[in-house]
């Protein structure tokens, strides 16, 4: 089988460059986009706000401790998707095998072009050209690499990990780099000794899933550079959610129960809108400790009118135990589609990832 040419293009703080693009007053200067409001949560930060300590998902009134100057710009997502859109046209030039993640970053297939780190180039001077953004490449033999490649010289930075480097890189890495561990498994491989990856491929496939279950398995392979995942240009809707953080948290059920009502409302909207079908209604709250529980419960046949979303949302938020703690945030969402059930894709529903 011929080695794959993977390119993972990543906007430098996307939503922020662009505020910064179109506003001249912003330039140079740290900026937030996100609502400014106490219970506001930054999305992007540009990057004279990084060295204070300022990144998404940072609340807003600690990125103001932080940062006093810092200025905070209310997000325009039309717009984004408006630019990301324009970048995605730049990709189609090159290759059919887009597989985007989010408005800001995507993967692309390029193994049929001779030099892959010349097409990432070449892309990156046309993003330049045609929207006046930067955007970091990273290129390998697969998503895994070229994901961690694309950070390693951020912003604005072209990097290449070549089959003949990869052993080497990957046995160098702090486990933390690599895709799919995040800071709670971080710690966990600390515990067990388990630093870098030269670290990580002393354990075998057996005892890592023993630690860590199913993802044993994948990190196995990343320990050795492997990672068998193809670029899938259309990936299958398989939910669609909405939220809302409330401005003070708070246990009133019947505030609760308006608010769940509005949330539905928004779902339903977008049900309609991308003509989507399922059958899960799914209930998410967010406590005020920052614990969160979803629930579920998967109807006999497709979620088929707005009144029956609200029904069994709140159904699902009656039979809920607040465990003494108030709500900081309530949402709302159907999966289980029709479509995902004919491919036996699994449910997962990204809340994060709003629609």
């Amino acid at each position: 089988m011929p080695q794959r040419k993977i390119i993972h293009i990543d906007m430098d703080a996307f939503y922020a460059s662009v505020e910064q693009r179109d506003n001249p007053a912003y330039r140079g200067k740290p900026i937030a986009v996100g609502h400014s409001g106490p219970r506001g949560v930054v999305a992007t930060a540009s990057y004279e706000a990084r060295p204070y300590g300022v990144h998404s998902a940072l609340s807003s009134a600690q990125a103001r401790r932080l940062c006093p100057q810092l200025i905070f710009v209310e997000p325009r997502h039309e717009v984004y998707k408006a630019v990301s859109m324009q970048i995605r046209q730049i990709f189609a030039d090159y290759t059919d095998l887009i597989e985007p993640l989010s408005l800001d970053e995507a993967f692309l297939d390029v193994s049929h072009e001779r030099s892959a780190t010349l097409v990432a180039r070449e892309i990156k001077r046309r993003i330049l050209a045609e929207t006046q953004l930067t955007a970091s490449a990273g290129v390998s033999v697969n998503k895994m690499l070229a994901k961690i490649a694309s950070d390693y010289r951020k912003p604005n930075g072209l990097f290449t990990i070549a089959p003949a480097q990869i052993e080497a890189f990957v046995a160098s890495l702090p486990v933390e780099r690599f895709f799919g561990i995040g800071e709670v498994t971080a710690q966990k491989m600390h515990a067990l000794g388990i630093l870098t990856g030269a670290d990580l491929r002393q354990w075998d496939r057996a005892s890592l899933m023993r630690q860590f279950g199913k993802a044993g398995g994948l990190y196995y392979g990343y320990a050795r550079g492997i990672d068998d995942r193809e670029v899938v240009p259309n990936r299958i809707r398989k939910s669609i959610s909405a939220e809302t953080t409330f401005v003070e948290d708070t246990d009133d059920r019947s505030r609760l129960a308006t608010d769940l009502a509005e949330v539905c409302d928004e779902v339903w909207s977008r049900l309609q809108r991308h003509r989507f079908q399922g059958k899960t209604v799914v209930l998410k709250l967010k406590f005020d400790n920052f614990k969160q529980i979803t629930r579920s419960k998967t109807l006999p046949k497709p979620v088929d009118s707005l009144s029956t979303l609200y029904r069994v949302a709140q159904e699902l938020l009656t039979a809920c135990d607040f465990g003494g703690r108030k709500i900081r945030l309530i949402g709302a969402g159907v999966g289980n589609s029709l479509e995902a059930d004919c491919d036996g894709l699994q449910l997962r529903l990204p809340f994060d990832d709003l629609i």
